[in-house]
């Protein structure tokens, strides 16, 4: 049986610059980040239930949830963030579960599960080894504020409403450090690969 591996991070720490490593090198990731659009679609259940908690006023006019105006709402209260990852969580965690045994029954000797709240939600008996992508907080605020074109305000907020980045670091059983240069961190995706035998 194949190896199972959650990847996370902090917002704005690579992750996903990771996780093309990976991919590059013929491991299959399955994004949570992807999955968790894919099940808020309109007509999916969790869609349905998402409207029901929160209003209409959430939607946009082609009725897709309009995902910043969400954002805000359950970034600035905890007890609707709650309300919302109750309601989305289990529909990603099951789809998750569905394309992970997909692959490993292709034969493919690892999967990896990217997951951004692999810790805050208690994910971690869903793998056998987990990955944090580390990035000091400095960094981490000038690239989210870049990215997501957001205030100082609006980024500190979102990486508070995750578990700190040291604390993830901490419980992870590997780090990948991408404070340095996209060479630095590919050779340590590298060791990483030969030391777990995932290819």
């Amino acid at each position: 049986m194949g190896i199972t591996i959650g990847l996370t991070g902090g917002i704005a720490s690579g992750k996903s610059t990771v996780s093309n490593m990976l991919r590059e090198k013929g491991i299959p990731i399955v994004d949570a980040d992807r999955i968790a659009r894919q099940v808020v679609e309109p007509g999916e259940e969790a869609y349905q239930n998402v409207v029901e908690a929160f209003g209409t006023d959430i939607l946009q006019q082609d009725k897709t949830l309009d995902r910043k105006k969400l954002g805000n709402i359950v970034f600035q209260d905890e007890e609707k963030r709650n309300i919302l990852n109750s309601i989305v969580h289990p529909a990603v965690r099951k789809q998750m579960l569905v394309e992970k045994d997909q692959y490993l029954n292709q034969g493919y000797k690892a999967v990896v599960l990217d997951i951004p709240l692999l810790f805050e939600s208690h994910l971690t008996e869903l793998v056998d080894h987990t990955i944090v992508v580390y990035v000091d907080e400095t960094t981490q605020l000038e690239r989210l504020k870049e990215r997501n074109k957001l205030t100082d305000e609006e980024a500190m907020q979102r990486i508070q409403a995750q578990l700190p980045l040291q604390k993830k670091v901490d419980m992870a059983d590997a780090v990948i450090d991408n404070n340095g240069t996209i060479e630095t961190t590919r050779e340590q995706v590298n060791r990483m690969i030969t030391k777990w035998n995932l290819v």
